[in-house]
């Protein structure tokens, strides 16, 4: 199965690609109100134009030949089949998934524990929870480090 990989962004102007099987995936998925930004969880998505792929092969001009005699070995990997492509994502998300178990949930007190924790006042620790906007935007001005999980990558909040 080949996966269609679309450029989209929510009203906020959050660029982020989603993978789907096909465009009725997408649009059905879309219609649902499955597909979220991964960076604030709006579902107002549209679809981004994204530059297609052209095959311009033959207007690039020969390279010059080398100098050297030997043939230098270059570095190539094989594109994975759409099978292949499903399974690997498959095996991303369930390693994010278990990263995510990994860390307390701190809920509500995530903001309070992430200075508590930059602060030194407290040991630092991999933690999770939820955050507004504005205390996210205070954190990163005060140099802390957060980064937003989405729902799916999060099984406590997907119950």
């Amino acid at each position: 199965m080949a996966l269609k990989v679309f450029d989209l962004s929510c009203e906020h102007d959050h660029v982020f690609e989603g993978w789907f099987s096909s465009q009725d995936s997408y649009q059905d998925q879309l219609a649902r109100g499955l597909v979220r930004c991964p960076v604030c969880h709006s579902g107002q998505i549209t679809r981004r134009v994204s530059a297609p792929h052209l095959n311009v092969s033959h207007l690039r001009a020969e390279p010059a030949p080398r100098a050297e005699s030997a043939p230098q070995a270059r570095a190539a990997v094989a594109a994975p089949s759409g099978d292949q492509m499903a399974r690997l994502q498959a095996e991303v998300l369930r390693q994010i998934r278990r990263i995510v178990r990994q860390t307390d949930d701190v809920g509500a007190r995530f903001a309070d524990e992430a200075r508590r924790m930059h602060s030194g006042e407290i040991e630092e620790r991999p933690i999770r929870g939820t955050a507004s906007a504005e205390e996210c935007r205070e954190l990163v001005e005060e140099g802390i480090s957060i980064m937003p999980i989405p729902d799916i990558l999060d099984d406590d909040r997907l119950q």
